[in-house]
């Protein structure tokens, strides 16, 4: 399998990233052999762009537009897409492919879908791994589409170089309608759908976020000018290349003043220490008397006897007897 990826074959990238987002014992030591064999033999880092954007934004139309601007251009891009799971069934429609018939079809695109699984941040729990996998597969654009909006979609920016948040003109009070955190992670805003009726209204969305950007603190990691606001049209496909110019301008800033270096590897830190946790805790479920434990403690707050942080603090002291 990890032969098939380094040769590029695309049934072999699909088979493996199946692997590393599988759930099962035996599957994650072999998904983690996989990774171990194909990191030293991955040529040279893709670039990683996050993009996230409220529902309706045209996230997968102005992702397929995008695509095959870059696929155009004879750059390899890979698109992996998160969709919401349902919390009772944790099924997923996973339509991207569908909502991108065109760039599904070029040679030089790779599209995978994969269910969020109710986990925060807006990306699969593996999503990560599958950004390596890719990479050592010779894609040269990484593209990462995020479920949505929201408190926790700010964890895509821990696993990307650029973090673009898509945003609609029209949308009501723009400026209150998106958390100052993702504001604060983005490096670039795109105004999307400046076209048509709307194209007066999405240039007075691009001045609102461009006044308010710049209110905010200046990163070191940003050279002048960034972050910025400009508008795109997604369905015209115009915008786009300036988006792309003004990306692969940062993108070369920040790798010529360390930043790109320094912040890959506080990224493998974050990481690092995100699986110890998960590590942790799985291993605390697969305890059998601390698992019985937390049951009847659960079963004693649902029926008001223990206050929930007491009952926690009972179990954390069961943990650290044992």
């Amino acid at each position: 399998m990890a032969d098939g990826v380094l040769r590029r074959d695309r049934r072999a990238l699909a088979r493996a990233i199946t692997l590393v987002e599988s759930r099962r014992a035996d599957h994650r030591a072999q998904a983690l052999d996989l990774i171990a064999y194909l990191k030293p033999r991955t040529q040279r880092p893709a670039l990683r762009i996050g993009l996230s954007g409220t529902p309706g934004v045209g996230k997968s139309t102005l992702i397929e537009s995008f695509g095959l601007m870059l696929t155009g251009q004879g750059l390899r891009v890979a698109v992996l897409a998160v969709d919401p799971s349902s919390a009772r069934t944790g099924g997923s429609i996973l339509g991207d492919k569908t909502r991108m018939e065109h760039l599904s079809r070029d040679p030089l695109a790779f599209i995978r879908p994969s269910p969020s699984q109710t986990h925060l941040g807006g990306v699969a729990r593996r999503t990560r791994e599958a950004v390596a996998l890719v990479e050592a597969a010779g894609f040269d654009v990484v593209l990462i589409e995020t479920v949505g909006v929201g408190q926790s979609e700010t964890l895509v920016a821990e696993m990307t170089d650029l973090f673009v948040l898509l945003l609609a003109p029209a949308g009501g009070d723009e400026l209150q309608g998106v958390k100052r955190g993702i504001m604060e992670m983005a490096d670039m805003i795109l105004v999307n759908k400046a076209d048509g009726d709307l194209k007066s209204a999405a240039l007075r969305t691009v001045a609102d976020y461009a006044g308010a950007l710049h209110l905010l603190r200046k990163r070191p990691q940003d050279p002048a000018g960034f972050p910025k606001a400009m508008p795109v049209s997604a369905m015209d496909r115009v915008g786009l290349a300036e988006a792309w110019s003004d990306m692969s301008d940062l993108a070369q800033w920040r790798r010529a003043h360390g930043h790109f270096a320094q912040n890959r590897a506080a990224q493998d830190r974050h990481w690092f220490e995100a699986e110890v946790r998960e590590g942790v805790l799985a291993r605390l479920t697969q305890d059998p008397e601390i698992r019985a434990q937390m049951e009847k403690l659960g079963q004693s707050v649902a029926a008001g006897e223990r206050a929930p942080s007491a009952a926690a603090a009972t179990l954390l002291d069961l943990i650290r007897r044992t």
